[in-house]
């Protein structure tokens, strides 16, 4: 039971104050008043100190007791985190449900992780072998197919003096017990770990493999590695979670973390609904089986949502540990800076740009630095990829969120209102986005795909961009005014935009593309604009070339060929071949 170490003086919202004990630590973990309920020291000042509740601490009163842990704010850490919904804090919302129904009662205390459920658990250390932080120490069947791969926590080192034969354990059960020194310590397959301290690590590795997602736009034009960093701004209604939901379904990722961090309450319920319910493309499993949801919808209290995102950083931060791939999205990281903003509002701190604090450049900085492609404690290599999306009001991306989280990632998808208001889907502005890992992916898409990606990715931009200024003379002047070799390029855009770029979500065959159809697609595009420009130099017109019956092909061609039909793609380039060359006798 925990010690009284305070009473309360002041309250305003999430923010209380109490005088008492001057042995508080900073961060440590508290609970208020007679409820106890949960919140985070953030401050200190004498025997004064102030706490972040998160939980609603409307009716509480001055006089209230303060309780201390001596903990810092942290998470629960073992088999059972997958197929998961939790709040911010990590309380396990289904259990919540089952015992107080729809609402959260202030006080709630649930554990995190099952303390009965029984795992079936196989050792992989014996009796005399030196163990450090990270040592695999066995695996726990988390799902059918997922090996939660049990460490030693990486404070913990020692020798093995027992472990249990291999059976079913429950995660307070000991699996193992390590010697250091004269004392002996039992060790289980539940860890706690502070959510604001990066879990350690060897060293940092070099980012060459990119995340796939089967988003073309996203795959082929501006890539993420694993263990990057990327943001998706965009104003309301331009495609920001249907993305980050699109890339949460179908990325390679070995394991998704979604943080639904301040959303509406209907969009996260879309999340919690629908998720059970896909498959995994990959091995035709439940996609819940490698999933942790965090929903803490806006409006649940404030500070809860400022401790989502680390909640989630740190569970993908523990599996990374165990070298699989993780993939987290934050959706959205706007609503975790307002409720920095609304916090530091009421600790009357001096505010910055657009009401800010002045210490959000530094916040997003750790919060972004924690993904990562490294080397573990165990010697295993491991990433965490983060996407975050950020909502600027009025899709303004000169505002504070925006511009600091553009210092920080190394791939940015700007979405554009202009493209979603004409349905074209992701809504993903190509001028205006950038990616820095592309140089670095290359040779991978080279030895996976056997074709020069980054030609006809760069020769494709290109395309685009001087679409843009073409277009501009186009309002100006007419395309009729425009040669037929410029308005080539325009066709060639064209097939672009509608055939590659845009891409519908909904539709079965549409929703997710292979690498290998992708880079075909491509190519089969940029083979149709080669052959084009040769029969415009011999004299033909650009109006026969765009009456072509093959062009309408191009653009049905992501609706028409399945990925496991790639051979369609040959008789695709068979009909190009043969419609070419009967224009280019013509003109002969």
């Amino acid at each position: 039971m925990s010690d009284k170490i305070g009473t309360l003086t002041w309250i305003s919202g999430p923010v209380v104050r109490a005088r008492g004990s001057r042995k508080v630590g900073m961060l440590e973990l508290v609970e208020v008043g007679e409820e106890r309920l949960v919140g985070e020291v953030i401050g200190l000042k004498g025997d004064t100190f102030t706490v972040q509740v998160y939980e609603e601490t409307a009716g509480m009163q001055p006089g209230a007791p303060v309780y201390g842990t001596g903990l810092p704010l942290s998470v629960e850490l073992g088999p059972g985190l997958l197929q998961s919904i939790y709040d911010g804090v990590q309380r396990p919302l289904p259990l919540i449900e089952e015992s107080m129904g729809s609402f959260i009662s202030r006080g709630a205390h649930f554990d995190p992780i099952n303390r009965e459920k029984r795992w079936r658990y196989i050792p992989k250390v014996k009796v005399g072998d030196e163990v450090k932080g990270g040592t695999i120490l066995g695996i726990a069947m988390e799902t059918d197919t997922f090996e939660h791969k049990v460490m030693v926590h990486p404070d913990d080192s020692g020798t093995i003096t027992w472990v249990p034969k291999t059976g079913e354990y429950t995660v307070t059960d000991p699996i193992a017990k390590i010697k250091t020194g004269k004392e002996e310590k039992e060790l289980t397959m539940l860890q706690r770990w502070p959510v604001r301290q990066p879990r350690p690590f060897i060293q940092r590795l070099g980012v060459s493999i990119p995340l796939i997602t089967g988003q073309r736009i996203l795959d082929m034009f501006f890539p993420v590695a694993k263990g990057g960093a990327a943001g998706i701004p965009g104003p309301f209604g331009s495609g920001k979670t249907v993305t980050q939901h699109s890339i949460a379904k179908y990325a390679d990722a070995e394991v998704i973390v979604y943080i639904g961090c301040g959303e509406r309450g209907n969009e996260m319920t879309e999340v919690l609904q629908e998720f059970p319910h896909l498959v995994d493309p990959r091995n035709g499993r439940p996609l819940m089986e490698r999933t942790v949801l965090i929903a803490n919808t806006s409006n649940m209290p404030v500070a809860a949502r400022e401790a989502s995102i680390y909640t989630g950083i740190t569970i993908a931060e523990y599996y990374r540990d165990m070298g699989y791939s993780v993939a987290l999205m934050a959706d959205s990281t706007s609503r975790w800076a307002e409720a920095l903003r609304e916090v530091s509002g009421r600790l009357e701190e001096m505010p910055a740009e657009e009401g800010y604090p002045a210490y959000l450049a530094s916040r997003l900085a750790e919060f972004y630095e924690r993904a990562g492609y490294v080397e573990n404690l165990n010697e295993t290599k491991g990433s965490v990829t983060i996407v975050g999306a950020v909502s600027p009001p009025g899709g303004d991306f000169s505002e504070p969120v925006t511009q600091h989280t553009k210092r920080f990632i190394r791939c940015f998808w700007a979405l554009d209102n202009s493209l979603s208001s004409a349905r074209h889907f992701p809504a993903i502005n190509w001028l205006d986005s950038y990616s820095e890992y592309i140089d670095g992916v290359a040779d991978w898409w080279q030895e996976k795909v056997g074709k020069d990606w980054l030609g006809m990715r760069n020769q494709s931009m290109e395309l685009l961009s001087e679409e843009s200024r073409l277009s501009q003379i186009v309002k100006l002047v007419g395309p009729d005014a425009l040669p037929d070799a410029e308005r080539m390029i325009l066709e060639t855009s064209r097939l672009l935009r509608e055939g590659i770029l845009q891409q519908n979500a909904m539709d079965e065959v549409d929703a997710y593309s292979t690498v290998e159809k992708q880079i075909r697609m491509l190519e089969l595009v940029l083979h149709f604009h080669e052959l084009g420009m040769k029969i415009i130099k011999r004299g033909a017109v650009i109006s026969v070339i765009h009456d072509l019956p093959v062009v309408d092909t191009l653009i049905r061609m992501k609706n028409d060929v399945a990925n496991d039909e790639l051979n369609k793609f040959d008789d695709i380039e068979k009909q190009i071949d043969k419609q070419m060359s009967q224009l280019d006798a013509e003109y002969r």
